[in-house]
């Protein structure tokens, strides 16, 4: 494993994203070094699974602006490279490339911009969690149980030492 450079982003609600107002989205940069890996996809689904985020799905992000309401969400850059943006309509944008994380709490919005054709993320989220595909102003309701959705105890990337145990840290809800 590379040096990890990790990124931590607040967003405020924007348009009809609501994003998480306790939890910043993490960014690690260059988390695996892909020329070192022989097949990064299945590389990091196992370090995913390890960590206690098992991994459910491949293929890319959506080119819409949505959020997840029922997950938190962890994307592997397992090949390619893109231009993503979120935090929302007016967020954030950021270039991925392969050996990239992200780790997006439930309510962040993403969307991608612009893709390479080897374009290829592995996603995951913890147990009894899911990436419902939200693109809709979120209820009351809805954005009470994103603020009180609990987060597995290991980072998904560094397990027991990883930087979102300290950076999500008294940040739950009692």
């Amino acid at each position: 494993m590379t040096r990890v450079t990790v990124t931590a982003l607040h967003f405020e609600p924007r348009g009809f994203v609501p994003n998480n107002f306790r939890l910043p989205a993490l960014i690690y940069e260059k988390a695996f070094d892909p020329a070192a890996i022989g097949d990064l996809a299945t590389f990091m689904e196992k370090r995913f699974q390890d960590n206690g985020w098992p991994p459910q799905w491949r293929d890319g992000i959506y080119d819409f602006e949505h959020y997840h309401a029922q997950g938190h969400e962890v994307l592997g850059i397992a090949a390619g490279s893109a231009e993503l943006v979120l935090g929302g309509d007016g967020g954030r944008e950021i270039r991925v490339e392969a050996g990239d994380i992200l780790v997006l709490p439930a309510g962040t919005g993403h969307r991608r911009l612009k893709q390479s054709e080897d374009f290829l993320v592995v996603g995951a989220y913890p147990p009894g969690q899911a990436g419902d595909i939200v693109r809709e102003e979120a209820s009351p309701a809805m954005k009470q149980r994103i603020a009180l959705l609990s987060f597995p105890p290991k980072d998904p990337v560094l397990g027991d030492e990883g930087p979102m145990l300290r950076l999500w840290a008294n940040t739950s809800i009692t």
